[in-house]
């Protein structure tokens, strides 16, 4: 059998912790429930989850602050679950590398689809980043190492990424899909991929964080460039090593 995967609430309304707990629960996930940021630090200290589902309006911290943190510790999914439905949030909420934005009221089988498309996907980088099988994609002067999520070498001028730039999940997910397809047009159901989120604009948001990162000016892009009505293309060769 294989290892049940662990998931963190953090939300400070009780039922909607009963309510997601019991839901994940009945489709074989352990779960753990905290009414504040603070519990959830604590339990982190002691074990990771797999995926943290996270409220934005917690009564000890800044939502937004939490969710920036969980995104910057590896191998951890971050889903939003949060009452705040307006653009500026869910693009705000992307931008720190959330993997996904919940709005509530939900509905407990959307949210069961989501993280089940969430854990596909990161199952699908881990086998992609199985130190057995894996190379290093080079391209435009960059070097791209998909074991460790690190971009090296590069362009000089004013990109500030430069020399050791760490790549969130999201952003790995999105350029491995582009460095597999040089020069070759992707649209934006193909960069979607399992993603059962009607929010289109996630995919434009994560592009404009892999620009800043390997595009000596993102305002002007030349190495994964926009076309319009379509999709996105990766302008440069690829050699795999």
């Amino acid at each position: 059998m294989s290892e049940r995967r662990l998931i963190y609430i953090i939300d400070d309304e009780r039922d909607i912790c009963d309510i997601v707990s019991r839901e994940l629960g009945a489709y074989g996930f352990d779960v753990e429930t905290f009414l504040t940021g603070a519990q959830l630090k604590k339990a982190l200290s002691v074990r990771s989850p797999d995926l943290c589902i996270v409220d934005l309006g917690l009564p000890d911290m800044d939502g937004i602050e939490l969710v920036k943190s969980l995104c910057e510790q590896a191998n951890m999914g971050v889903v939003i679950l949060s009452g705040r439905d307006s653009i500026t949030d869910r693009v705000l909420g992307l931008e720190l590398g959330a993997d996904d934005y919940i709005v509530k009221p939900f509905i407990p089988r959307e949210l069961i689809a989501r993280v089940n498309s969430l854990f596909r996907r990161l199952k699908k980088n881990a086998h992609e980043n199985d130190t057995s099988v894996i190379k290093i994609a080079q391209f435009a002067g960059w070097r791209y190492d998909p074991s460790t999520l690190t971009l090296s070498g590069g362009l000089s001028g004013d990109n500030d990424a430069g020399e050791g730039a760490e790549f969130s999940s999201a952003e790995h997910e999105l350029l491995m899909l582009l460095l597999h397809s040089p020069r070759k047009i992707l649209s934006r159901d193909q960069l979607l991929g399992e993603r059962v989120s009607p929010f289109d604009r996630s995919i434009d948001v994560r592009m404009s964080r892999v620009r800043k990162k390997i595009e000596s000016n993102p305002k002007h892009p030349t190495l994964i460039k926009t076309v319009y009505g379509v999709g996105y293309i990766l302008t440069a060769d690829v050699e795999w090593i």
